[in-house]
């Protein structure tokens, strides 16, 4: 489903959310026969899938009016440059996604490398494109640390844009 440009989805712990009470509605109408229920129980449950994907939209939003804060501020760096002292800085690369984790809850982490090393980026929001392992992207992020205060230094993505697909001869030349 798209609100005006923006990819939106539940991801599948909203929809299992979603089932888990539409079954125990189902099994209460059932067992009751009070079907009065129905008039506030129904649009409840609309709403269990409305209000995620509303805050999945207003998330992408607020991330794509941040694009071209970044652009203009970030520092174009290869992964072996980003250090605990960048963060909290804005930064640009291209990488290989190596690995994708956690599309299903919406907040997909990408592990990407270059020739010079390997980081995960973690998105906030699903992004605007479907980035799969093995496409060359473009990040645009900040610095963070993989543990709120600590931990190795990770990339908060704020776009992730697929420059060459899978096995496109760009992909060769990172």
């Amino acid at each position: 489903m798209q609100i005006r440009s923006f990819p939106v989805k539940p991801s599948l712990l909203h929809l299992g959310v979603f089932v888990f009470f539409a079954l125990f509605l189902l099994w209460y109408i059932l067992e009751t026969g009070e079907y009065k229920t129905l008039i506030w129980a129904v649009p409840t449950l609309i709403f269990l899938l409305i209000i995620p994907m509303l805050l999945n939209y207003m998330s992408q939003k607020e991330y794509e009016g941040l694009v071209p804060v970044y652009e203009t501020q970030a520092k174009t760096l290869k992964i072996r440059e980003i250090t605990d002292k960048m963060i909290s800085r804005p930064v640009k690369f291209q990488a290989v996604v190596d690995e994708v984790r956690f599309r299903s809850l919406n907040r997909p982490h990408f592990v990407v490398s270059d020739r010079t090393g390997t980081t995960t980026v973690k998105m906030f929001t699903t992004p605007r494109e479907d980035v799969r392992a093995g496409d060359l992207v473009e990040v645009l992020g900040q610095v963070i640390h993989r543990y709120i205060v600590t931990g190795d230094p990770v990339i908060n993505g704020v776009s992730i844009r697929v420059v060459a697909p899978k096995g496109s001869a760009k992909e060769k030349k990172v």
